[in-house]
């Protein structure tokens, strides 16, 4: 929404200086003009169901804006190849059909989560987060990895229920979702099936900041 992208924070030079550091050769830099030069509006996109999953739900019409987006700036810069990263995997997932159903010659690539030594997903929103919820929101990853390891002890309820009761009476965050989705539909499942490929996913509030992360279930 307007609000969040008000707030989310545009470190540019911090940014430029790690793409030195990395050796970068070159940066586009568009201003607002540039890529809304014809007072562009959302299209609306069918990713076959995965925008109505998780975000979706929660995020009405974002998917159809980051579609929008993501594509003007593919048929501007026109790459070979793609990176995004896992943290955000519905929107990786929902780029990828972009590319698929537009027929755009372009490799997307999937890049692991990174994250800080207390386990918290890196993310330009961290630095929004007060010094109380700084302490608070590794919390959310030490959730994950312990829904992982009950994974296949448990049914996708039963460990939905648990991770919510987890949440439940913490004082400084608030569970949005959490959710057990197959990787290739984001379809919250039931049963487990094998030869399938499942993740968990959460949202949660750390004041007024909005966390999300996943991980891959064995």
């Amino acid at each position: 929404n307007s609000d969040d992208l008000k707030k989310y924070p545009k470190p540019l030079e911090n940014d430029l200086k790690l793409l030195k550091q990395v050796k970068c050769d070159a940066v586009f830099l568009p201003d607002v003009d540039e890529i809304y030069s014809k007072k562009i509006t959302s299209q609306n996109f069918d990713f076959d169901g995965l925008e109505l999953e998780m975000e979706g739900k929660h995020r009405e019409g974002h998917f159809d804006g980051v579609g929008t987006i993501v594509k003007k700036l593919f048929e501007i810069i026109k790459p070979d190849n793609a990176y995004f990263g896992e943290k955000d995997f519905q929107q990786l997932q929902i780029i990828k059909k972009l590319v698929k159903k537009l027929n755009i010659p372009l490799k997307i690539i999937g890049l692991p989560i990174l994250r800080e030594d207390n386990g918290l997903a890196m993310s330009s929103r961290n630095s929004r987060l007060s010094e109380q919820h700084k302490k608070a929101a590794p919390f959310i990853y030490k959730v994950l990895r312990n829904a992982q390891q009950r994974f296949t002890s448990k049914t996708p309820k039963e460990l939905t229920l648990w991770v919510e009761e987890k949440f439940k009476n913490h004082k400084h965050l608030q569970l949005e979702y959490f959710t057990i989705a197959e990787e290739e539909t984001l379809k919250t499942i039931e049963n487990i099936q094998p030869n399938k490929n499942y993740r968990a996913f959460i949202a949660a509030y750390a004041g007024d900041v909005r966390l999300i992360d996943n991980i891959r279930l064995q």
